[in-house]
């Protein structure tokens, strides 16, 4: 069983920041010192209110924070997840296995084309992915394979 997400002073006053300026609920917040960056979890169909018509109302929100925010929008589903966390237009599939000792495993499948895309620039989406899936479904391992 997964333990509570505990979350820093910071990372509940950058909440707050977010929901007022944007109207969309965030569940969850990291702040990625390694990549200079804040990932925001929101609620599930609220990507529209966070991101705002062209933009404008993430761009307001980065302003406010000063840092550059990613928004994912939440899943109970793992699969569901991963495809909200690198953009459900870039996979082909994604296999979830458990291994003997427990150890929970994603291989996402893409297309050759689109690999670096879904990987992202210095490997920051397929981070941002690990870190996610480990902290939402204790999922150890995620790969990101192409076709």
């Amino acid at each position: 069983m997964r333990e509570k997400i505990k979350l820093s002073y910071d990372e509940l006053s950058l909440m707050s920041m977010f929901q007022s300026v944007t109207g969309a609920t965030a569940k969850d917040c990291i702040i990625d010192d390694k990549m200079d960056r804040v990932i925001f979890v929101i609620n599930p169909d609220e990507m529209g209110l966070a991101i705002g018509k062209n933009g404008v109302v993430i761009k307001k929100a980065q302003n406010v924070i000063k840092k550059q925010i990613e928004v994912v929008e939440y899943s109970e589903d793992p699969q569901s997840f991963i495809k909200n966390i690198l953009n459900p237009g870039n996979i082909n599939d994604i296999r979830l296995t458990e291994k003997l000792d427990g150890t929970k495993i994603a291989v996402v499948v893409v297309d050759h084309k689109k690999k670096s895309v879904v990987v992202g620039q210095n490997g920051k989406n397929a981070e941002k992915a690990r870190l996610l899936v480990k902290r939402y479904f204790e999922i150890n391992i995620l790969q990101i394979i192409s076709n």
